[in-house]
């Protein structure tokens, strides 16, 4: 029982964990420490990140019209800390707590109710996110995130032993969004691995 309150605590302070340390030194620098690659699609603007009850975020983007908007939150595993007091165990993996984070985020984000959500592949993961491991759920939004709209999109991609990153879609209609859509997942993903023999 020890275990499962200090992770409910670690899953509620994590959504909110890297604003505040990370800001000074700037999104570039956290995107770095991260090794995350950065490409906003094109016509959007930067937005001022912000702090809500539900989720911290460092970074946001807003299309020219307004109809989609993107807000980036990102983790380095090396900042977070679990306490586990449990004398006859060990601490969970920080690897292994990334799935149950992305459940209890995308379960704030749709205030309680249902939000439907799909593992990709281990192939999949890498192949469009250089990723060990992501996830994506779809959830309507509470007015604690956001009062300008109506429908959002999490996707969540971890790399083993570095990092986790939240990627928000907000929007109104599916539908009008789906082609930038798109192209937007690809806002934020891991930069490749160096491969074997490279110098790093």
């Amino acid at each position: 029982m020890k275990y499962l309150v200090a992770l409910t605590l670690l899953i509620g302070g994590w959504c909110n964990a890297a604003l505040g340390a990370s800001a000074p030194e700037g999104f570039a620098a956290l995107l770095k420490e991260a090794e995350l690659a950065y490409q906003p699609p094109q016509g959007f603007s930067a937005a001022p990140p912000g702090r809500t009850s539900i989720m911290d975020y460092e970074h946001a983007l807003r299309s020219s019209g307004g109809e989609l908007e993107i807000r980036v939150a990102v983790r380095p595993l090396k900042r977070l800390r679990i306490d586990y007091d449990d004398p006859h165990g060990s601490a969970p993996d920080p690897n292994h707590v990334f799935p149950l984070v992305f459940e209890s985020m995308a379960s704030r984000l749709a205030g309680g109710t249902h939000a439907p959500s799909r593992a990709y592949s281990p192939q999949q993961a890498r192949a469009d996110f250089n990723a060990d491991w992501a996830a994506a759920a779809v959830f309507d939004v509470v007015d604690e995130f956001s009062s300008d709209y109506q429908q959002g999109l999490l996707l969540a991609i971890h790399r083993n032993n570095v990092s986790d990153a939240y990627v928000v879609f907000l929007f109104d209609d599916y539908e009008v969004v789906k082609p930038t859509l798109n192209q937007a997942m690809q806002t934020v993903v891991f930069k490749p691995l160096p491969a074997a023999g490279d110098k790093p």
